[in-house]
């Protein structure tokens, strides 16, 4: 328990760090986007709607400091400030709308990918020498491939030439969002193509690395005793040695659930795809910094609380964490 209360600890300091940095660093960069909202009014605001504009997005007249502890009272009311670029739309929903995207994409891709790879790579660990170790260098091929470029190819051969998916979008132009069969569909086959992209380009990496670890966790003691011990080949296989096996694979597999927040941000400007990644690229396109410190500040405690439960995880899992602890 002691154990899990200095790692809480650390996770807030870290939390605290990083909401200081995403204060000051945009701060800190060269340029007004204050400015450049300005010139979509031509010229025909006064001095004092100005003014109230650059209070209204925490510049004003303050000093830095009162601008930041003001910072820190606006997040624990749950006050992200006000979008530049959509104005007068609030960042909290500019990041609702494009959060449910992400997270219904990328965080089942994520899982898939995750289940998938650690499950073969589970299997050609078991059977390493056999024909089943022709999946590694075919999948670790395919996770080198820039996704980008990967994309990009997916996109021209069954969106292009196939014509089998749409080229890009998150559901066809047209239809009113809701829980509603047609919408519903529409989002699965347009989500369809981004999926399979991600998922190809993510499983060889997890099957790797469990692929490996299950090779040096074969030639364990308690590995060895429990074949001795004439114990099911499949007890064996996930009960002793894939459970000791999948432990490295938490640490990336909850950094990955924490990143997923951001999206995958080239798969979802490849495909158009209206994500939070999607909505990340845009605001630095156009310095909208308070949308760019929303978007990083939730995915920074995402990526933290992610991290904290695979703490957890961890020590419910290897029992010698909590040995240790005592």
């Amino acid at each position: 328990m002691r154990v899990l209360l200095t790692r809480a600890l650390f996770y807030i300091i870290t939390a605290f760090a990083a909401i200081t940095i995403n204060f000051f660093l945009p701060r800190m960069m060269p340029g007004d986007p204050i400015e450049r909202m300005l010139v979509r009014f031509q010229g025909q605001l006064s001095p004092e709607a100005v003014f109230a504009l650059r209070k209204l997005f925490g510049e004003g007249d303050d000093n830095l400091w009162t601008q930041y502890w003001a910072y820190w009272g606006n997040i624990f009311r749950g006050d992200l400030g006000v979008s530049i670029s959509a104005y007068p739309a609030s960042v909290g929903s500019m990041i609702g709308q494009g959060l449910p995207w992400t997270l219904g994409l990328i965080g089942l891709c994520t899982v898939l990918s995750f289940a998938i790879g650690i499950s073969l790579g589970m299997l050609v660990g078991w059977r390493r020498g056999s024909w089943w170790d022709g999946l590694v260098p075919f999948t670790t091929f395919l996770s080198s491939i820039p996704y980008f470029w990967f994309g990009i190819i997916m996109v021209y051969l069954f969106a292009i030439i196939l014509h089998w998916f749409p080229l890009s979008g998150g559901y066809q132009a047209g239809l009113m969002p809701g829980w509603n069969g047609d919408f519903i569909t529409s989002v699965v086959v347009y989500g369809t193509l981004p999926a399979i992209t991600i998922v190809i380009s993510s499983v060889g990496g997890w099957l790797l690395g469990m692929r490996n670890m299950m090779v040096t966790t074969l030639s364990e003691d308690y590995v060895l005793l429990a074949q001795a011990k004439g114990l099911k080949t499949s007890r064996v296989r996930q009960r002793y040695a894939g459970r000791n096996a999948i432990l490295p694979s938490l640490a990336s597999f909850a950094m990955s659930l924490g990143f997923l927040v951001g999206g995958s941000i080239v798969t979802e400007v490849v495909f158009n795809y209206p994500g939070l990644g999607y909505t990340l690229f845009q605001a630095v396109n156009q310095q909208d910094y308070p949308l760019m410190q929303g978007i990083f500040l939730v995915i920074t405690l995402t990526v933290l609380v992610a991290n904290l439960i695979a703490d957890f995880v961890y020590v419910m899992l290897d029992p010698r964490t909590r040995q240790e602890a005592h």
